[in-house]
């Protein structure tokens, strides 16, 4: 009969240790997950980060396009008003008739001149956002996606759970 609690009790010695060992266990595991997870987190952000980089290139270059198209249009309103002043008040005060023909003919010579003008920056202005879009973009873009998350070395090497 005294073998009978001697064997108990090493039984329960025996699942007391083994759960002690598997409560480690998932104690460590635990703990490795939060690292899997923290570093997983570091790689997401970089990753985000050079997104948000390209989208920042991608905006400034559709933003320096949009103003010099809008500062074509401005000063191509301000020369128009110029123009139409100035050719209206030739209109108004001359009494030539051949004259004013000369100056209407100018006039339509000046307008024609001056549509191709802002036409050609408007032209230029858009082949000059493609090539710096084919460039710049594209370079920045391959950066992005060849770019790797850079290791950081104050990390502590993590040694995986032997399996046996």
């Amino acid at each position: 009969m005294t073998i009978q609690p001697a064997i108990t009790l090493l039984l329960l010695v025996i699942a007391f240790g083994s759960l002690c060992y598997a409560f480690w266990q998932l104690q460590r595991s635990r703990t490795l997950m939060r690292i899997l997870n923290s570093h997983h987190i570091a790689a997401n952000s970089a990753v985000q980060r050079r997104r948000m980089d390209l989208y920042e290139i991608r905006n400034r270059a559709k933003l320096l396009e949009d103003t010099v198209s809008g500062s074509a249009s401005a000063v191509e309103k301000m020369h128009r008003a110029i123009s139409n002043t100035t050719f209206s008040l030739v209109d108004h005060f001359t009494k030539d008739d051949e004259f004013r023909q000369s100056a209407l003919k100018a006039r339509k010579t000046h307008d024609q001149a001056s549509r191709q003008v802002y036409h050609a920056v408007r032209t230029t202005n858009k082949a000059i956002h493609i090539l710096a879009d084919t460039l710049f973009i594209t370079k920045a873009e391959k950066r992005v996606v060849l770019k790797k998350v850079p290791p950081k070395t104050h990390r502590k090497k993590i040694s995986s759970p032997r399996v046996r």
